[in-house]
């Protein structure tokens, strides 16, 4: 494959980013405190590779690192927004070009620290600049839903896009919109433009680390988070979110666990375990 050239302006951005260290792994798997060591063992700074630590207020639905991981290793893009903010992957490539800098500036080394895929791709091979959102057609695609449901609209998806089609879950409802909103604004398939994911990286270009458990002891760790979360006052945190900013941005609603702590509290959800 054809590697950026750090020559050129529209590609040197990425080759900067490519001489980070990544820690990754699914939720719960301990990356924050096996960050930490390894922060220590390079002489690193931790750069918050979460979508969701992004926004101030929210701390325990995101787990960030305390105070103390903090004093024992800088982190950086933590706590920057409003949970009435909306934020994007090229506002996240923009800050972290400049967060590099700053800490290549100071003679350390860079480590992402997180569990967003979508952001760890676009660090790694860049992103695809579609047309920005339509939100006047997402709302319309959202009534469209409440009357025909979720397989209407990936049966369209199947229509203008099959290559898009086969690759996405049939309930990743966010994706077959954006896919449809593109096919809208441009006249082609996302498939056709977003190529940027298809050529992998030799592993050897990439210091990625993936933190991986057996999938029962993984489970047992989430439900141990989970339950240590709401003991840790969860759910005031989310009503304390509501009372102070009425409403979460389209993107901060898209954390884990939130948007059904608000439909507990508003009545409209059941937090109880299920007794299957």
């Amino acid at each position: 494959m054809n590697h950026p050239d750090p020559h050129n302006p529209e590609t040197a951005s990425e080759c900067s980013f490519l001489d980070c260290w990544y820690l990754t792994g699914a939720t719960a798997s301990g990356k924050t405190g096996a960050g930490i060591e390894l922060a220590l063992r390079i002489g690193a700074e931790v750069i918050s590779l979460d979508s969701m630590a992004l926004y101030r207020e929210m701390d325990i639905g995101t787990d960030k690192p305390t105070s103390e991981q903090r004093r024992r290793v800088p982190h950086h893009l933590l706590d920057l927004l409003s949970p009435r903010d909306e934020f994007s992957v090229s506002n996240y490539l923009e800050a972290a070009r400049r967060t590099v800098a700053e800490i290549r500036g100071r003679g350390r080394q860079v480590l992402f620290v997180g569990g967003t895929p979508l952001y760890l791709k676009a660090l790694l091979r860049g992103i695809f600049r579609g047309p920005p959102a339509d939100w006047e057609f997402r709302r319309a695609v959202e009534e469209e839903l409440v009357q025909a449901g979720l397989p209407a609209l990936y049966q369209r998806l199947r229509q203008v896009d099959p290559l898009s089609a086969a690759k996405l879950h049939p309930h990743d409802k966010r994706r077959i919109i954006r896919a449809l909103e593109v096919h809208r604004a441009t006249g082609r398939p996302i498939s056709h433009l977003q190529t940027q994911f298809e050529d992998a990286r030799p592993a050897d270009r990439c210091r990625v680390f993936v933190l991986s458990w057996p999938r029962e002891i993984l489970h047992a760790r989430i439900n141990r988070r989970v339950e240590a979360m709401f003991a840790a006052g969860f759910a005031d945190e989310v009503r304390t979110l509501l009372e102070r900013h009425g409403e979460l941005s389209r993107t901060a609603l898209q954390a884990v666990g939130y948007r059904e702590v608000i439909g507990h509290l508003r009545g409209e959800q059941d937090l109880a375990p299920s007794k299957r």
